[in-house]
C-alpha cells in the first residue's frame, strides 16, 4: 500500500498511540519525521500488519527516519488524568524527545491537545493514509508489545504475551481468579457484571 508522504517546508511529524483500550500497562506514543522520499511497500497501519512485518518495519523506520521518539504514560497516570489525556501526554512527550522539532504535526484520530504553537491536523484513520503516522503507529505498537512481553514474565497468568493487556476473555478470567496487578488500570472496568456472575464464561 502506497501511503502519502506529505511534507511541509518544515519537517512534519506523524504521531500515533498504542494501548488506549487495554486494561493493563502504559499507553505508548511515537513521533516520526520521515525523509521526503521515504517509501516502503509494507508500510501501513500497524493493525493491518502481521507481528513479523511490524518488527521488520520497526527496524527500517529506526534506521531510515530522519528523527523518531517513543514515550509512554503508565497506568497510575492514566488513572489520574484519564486515558484520553494520557494519550495526548504520551504524544507530547514523544514530540519533546525529537532531536529536531517539527513545523507541522499529523495526528491519527479526531482529537489532539495543541503542542505549543506548532500547527497540527487530526486525520481519522490517518495511519492508513500518511506514511509518517503509519510509521509512528508501528513504533508505538512494537515498543508497547515488547514492554508487555516483559511484564508477562512477572505475571504469566494474564496472557500479556498474547493479549498485550487488551480485554480478552482469558485476561478477564485471570483477573477474576488472581486479582489485579500493580499494572492494571483501576479506573477501567476490569470485570463486566456478566463475567462476575456467570461462572461458565
Amino acid at each position: 500500500m502506497l501511503l502519502i508522504n506529505h511534507q511541509h517546508i518544515q519537517p512534519e511529524a506523524g504521531c500515533d498511540e498504542a494501548g488506549r483500550g487495554c486494561l493493563a500497562g502504559p499507553v505508548f506514543a511515537a513521533a516520526v519525521i520521515l525523509p521526503l522520499r521515504f517509501r516502503h511497500p509494507l508500510l501501513n497501519d500497524s493493525k493491518q500488519l502481521k507481528p513479523a512485518e511490524r518488527d521488520q518495519l520497526r527496524y527500517v523506520i529506526e534506521k531510515e527516519a530522519a528523527f523518531y521518539a517513543v514515550a509512554s504514560v503508565d497506568n497510575t497516570e492514566i488513572d489520574r488524568i484519564n486515558i484520553l489525556q494520557a494519550s495526548f501526554k504520551a504524544m507530547h512527550l514523544a514530540l519533546e524527545q525529537l532531536s529536531q522539532q517539527p513545523g507541522f504535526i499529523l495526528v491519527d484520530g479526531n482529537r489532539f491537545v495543541p503542542y505549543g504553537q506548532v500547527p497540527h491536523a487530526c486525520i481519522i484513520q490517518g495511519d492508513g493514509i500518511y506514511a509518517s503516522i503509519a510509521a509512528a503507529s508501528i513504533l508505538a505498537k512494537t515498543y508497547r508489545d515488547e514492554y508487555m512481553q516483559q511484564l508477562h514474565a512477572q505475571y504469566p497468568h494474564f496472557g500479556w504475551n498474547e493479549n498485550k493487556g487488551y480485554p480478552t476473555l482469558h485476561h478477564r478470567k485471570a483477573i477474576r481468579e488472581h486479582g489485579e496487578t500493580p499494572y492494571h488500570r483501576k479506573s477501567f472496568r476490569l470485570l463486566p457484571e456478566e463475567l462476575e456472575v456467570n461462572e461458565d464464561l
